[in-house]
Formats: C-alpha cells, sequence, structure tokens
C-alpha cells in the first residue's frame, strides 16, 4: 500500500510540474486583430485645436468614450482641446486581451486622425490612466511627433500582458516585444485572489528586469505631468512615479516635469483632474 501511494504522488507531482512548465513556457498565439484601433474622436469649436489622446486602463474598452468620462471630455473641449479616446484592447475590432499591443499602429492611428482640418498636428499630448499610462510613457518615449504626456496612476516599468500564462510582452515595437517585468509564480495566489497590490510588488523585487523593463522617459519630446494616490490599491503607483521622476533627473531632461501626489486611491488622479487643465494651459495652450 505505501510504495502504490508513493508512486500515485510521484505521478501527481509530475503531472503538476508538467502543467508549470506547460504554463510558463506557453506562448499564446498573436491576436488576428493584432494592429487593429478603435478611436473616438471628440471635436471643439475652432480650428487649430491640440489634441489629447486619452487611453483606458487594464480593464480594456475605451473608457474615455464612456458615459462616465463625458464631463471631462466636455471640459477640454470647451477649453479648445480635441480629445481622442483610443480603445487598443477588448473594444470592437480590437484585439480582446492586453497582449502585444503595436505601438506602431497605435501612433499611426493617431496620426491619421491629426490630420483633420481643425487639430493642430503640432500640439498631441497623450494621457493615460493605470495601464493606459504605461502605454502613453511607452509612446512618447518612441515617437518623437508626440508633445507632452501625462500619467495618472502609472508605472515606471512595462508589465506582463493580461493573459492567463502572462508570459508575454503588454506591448510591441517594430514588430519586437517590448521588455517587461516578468510575474514570478508566486504571484499566482494573490492575483487569483485579486491582490493586485502585492502581484505587483512581487514582479518590482525582481531588480534586474526592472532595469532592463523600465521605459525611457528621458526620451519623451515634451513635458511630462504624472499624478499618483499614494493609497494605490491597485500596484505601488507613488513609488513607482518616485523612480520615472528620479531617472529623469539622472538623465537630465530638458524639459518640465513634474509628480503630483495625492491623498487617495488608484483613481484619486480623476478627482484631481484640475491638475491636468493647469498642465495643459500652462504647457499645451490652445492658441
Amino acid at each position: 500500500m505505501k510504495k502504490r501511494t508513493t508512486k500515485i504522488l510521484m505521478i501527481i507531482g509530475i503531472i503538476v510540474s508538467a502543467g508549470l512548465i506547460y504554463i510558463f513556457t506557453y506562448v499564446p498565439p498573436l491576436s488576428e486583430q493584432h494592429g487593429n484601433v478603435e478611436t473616438e474622436l471628440y471635436l471643439g469649436e475652432g480650428d487649430k485645436q491640440p489634441l489629447i489622446v486619452a487611453f483606458g486602463g487594464g480593464g480594456g474598452g475605451n473608457d474615455w468614450a464612456r458615459d462616465y468620462m463625458k464631463a471631462k471630455r466636455d471640459s477640454l473641449n470647451r477649453m479648445g482641446y480635441a480629445v481622442l479616446a483610443v480603445g487598443y484592447f477588448n473594444y470592437k475590432s480590437s484585439p480582446s486581451y492586453l497582449d502585444r499591443i503595436s505601438l506602431n499602429a497605435i501612433s499611426d492611428s493617431i496620426l491619421s486622425i491629426a490630420k483633420h482640418p481643425q487639430i493642430d498636428e503640432n500640439k498631441i499630448a497623450l494621457m493615460g490612466g493605470s495601464r493606459g499610462g504605461e502605454l502613453a510613457l511607452n509612446l512618447g518615449s518612441r515617437f518623437s511627433h508626440f508633445h507632452a504626456v501625462i500619467g495618472l496612476s502609472t508605472s515606471n516599468v512595462s508589465f506582463p500582458a493580461i493573459t492567463w500564462t502572462a508570459n508575454t510582452s503588454s506591448w510591441t515595437f517594430n514588430g519586437e516585444e517590448v521588455a517587461y517585468v516578468p510575474a514570478p509564480f508566486k504571484t499566482i495566489l494573490p492575483a487569483m485572489k485579486g491582490d493586485l497590490y502585492t502581484a505587483h510588488s512581487m514582479m518590482l523585487e525582481n531588480k534586474n528586469a526592472i532595469q532592463n523593463a523600465e521605459i525611457k522617459v528621458e526620451d519623451i519630446n515634451g513635458p511630462i505631468l504624472i499624478v499618483s494616490g499614494k493609497n494605490d490599491e491597485q500596484w505601488p503607483a507613488t513609488a513607482m512615479s518616485n523612480q520615472l521622476m528620479e531617472r529623469l533627473k539622472e538623465k537630465n531632461f530638458s524639459f518640465h516635469s513634474e509628480h503630483a501626489v495625492l491623498d487617495g486611491s488608484h483613481i484619486a488622479p480623476l478627482d484631481h483632474f484640475n491638475l491636468v487643465y493647469d498642465f495643459l494651459n500652462q504647457h499645451l495652450a490652445v492658441e
């Protein structure tokens, strides 16, 4: 009986080990919708409107096209800005998952829309919250035709794709995966519990990976506004934003940069949107 039990346990161990190896080595196929970007343009009155390109976070869809963002869209329009709401995954014909999203395709879509006769294509600001902030920083650091970046509850590194294996990058650039901080095995339990703060904190323990996956924010061609809540429950946004600002200082960033730290949670920046209005009026003014 003892030998039989030992044999059964060995078989179970082999099966579990094989399953784990599969999970951590399986690469899902690239989405058939790869490169598809969905946009909604909201224009104000007048010509030569600076364009605010707005990205939602890791929930997917197109946050800035939703009703709950209408007041902020309308206020930007009244100030003289055009707003481009971008759905880069889980929205209409875009890829279903945040997995190897093409930065090139998003950039091309923005530039195409910026040719609209009422838009000033020389004044394009990227604005994103959470994973959308990570996206905005990645775009701004790679394409010089963007002139300002606003990151709300953002990160200083690229994180893995939001898939069940989490072993691909969230982004691609020129057909190659953008370097990211991997998710170690120990993140499975907190992730399953919905404790994303702990899961992200565990990923950030890998200092070598952080160095490789850090976004080169010093290459952004314009001013930067970062806003974080020091009680963020999704990930350590304030700590990551502080690292971002430290990198800008070390690299002698030549444009204006600021980090506003709020008493609040992951969504606190949306409750203090006057910071965004002030930043735009100062650094991307309407003519």
